[in-house]
């Protein structure tokens, strides 16, 4: 596999897609979230299902709509994953970390406002038991290991989908209903509603899903050390990483086993 060279949109057009996706985001967990408390008061199970079902299908949508301009990470973890493969500047993964964590808060305060409530109301959720915390190690490390994989073996276009399934099943196999992703953590502070958490348990959550990224990247570096091209140039078929910038140009992917480069239509969270 070889690096293709390709246009990039501008940073700033890059840090837009990347706070309006985390807001879209954010409104989507909040909101169904809160959906589902009012037309299933009383049954918690069938607001979870409810809860999972929305977000899977929504995030799978949201990753198509930004993902050719900014990669769609709306995750500060995943974001410092693909700097530390070398598929993005250290420079450009900072300016990505605070859009991503005021994409997200407005996003909540956006689904408050929906649903005819505060703009802010502070959760008093408290989530982070040992188990909590476990479970976002866990959640954190497999969606890295999920798309990072993905990405390492030619199989990008198939992470929007795979992506969303996962976090729709992490739902249901974490304690802790697998936020696995610190911009969405402090988000969903704001809203003291199904999708909240406490801000108590706001830093050990975030300790918990950097761990779980370390994790994470070490096991992508751990399965695919010797796959051709390495972490960064296998990102490149998912993730706009291109060389050059240009205000007008398409992102493309980069060639898999001699194809053409063709334009890129997904990007990843």
């Amino acid at each position: 596999m070889t690096k293709a060279k390709a246009t990039q949109p501008p940073l700033a057009r890059r840090l837009a897609a990347e706070a309006l996706g985390s807001l879209l985001l954010a409104a989507l967990v909040v909101g169904s979230g809160i959906a589902a408390q009012q037309l299933s008061p009383g049954q918690v199970g069938l607001q979870l299902v409810e809860n999972a079902a929305a977000t899977a299908a929504g995030l799978y949508a949201i990753i198509l709509m930004v993902g050719p301009v900014s990669g769609a990470h709306f995750n500060p973890v995943v974001t410092a994953v693909d700097a530390a493969f070398g598929g993005l500047s250290w420079r450009d993964a900072a300016a990505y970390l605070p859009v991503q964590i005021a994409g997200c808060v407005a996003g909540a305060v956006l689904a408050n406002l929906m649903f005819d409530g505060s703009a802010v109301s502070i959760s008093t959720h408290h989530r982070a038991s040992g188990a909590h915390l476990l479970a976002e190690i866990v959640a954190t490390a497999g969606l890295i290991l999920l798309i990072f994989s993905l990405v390492q073996s030619g199989r990008g276009e198939r992470a929007p989908a795979a992506v969303g399934a996962y976090i729709g099943a992490a739902y249901w196999f974490t304690s802790s209903t697998s936020f696995a992703n610190p911009a969405i953590s402090v988000g969903r502070m704001f809203s003291d509603t199904f999708a909240g958490i406490a801000p108590e348990s706001v830093p050990p959550f975030i300790a918990a899903q950097v761990v779980g990224g370390v994790v994470g990247y070490g096991l992508v570096r751990l399965l695919y050390r010797s796959a051709p091209g390495g972490a960064g140039q296998a990102a490149e078929v998912l993730l706009p990483h291109p060389a050059a910038a240009t205000d007008d140009a398409a992102p493309v992917t980069a060639p898999v086993n001699g194809a053409a480069p063709t334009p890129l239509s997904r990007g990843v969270t």
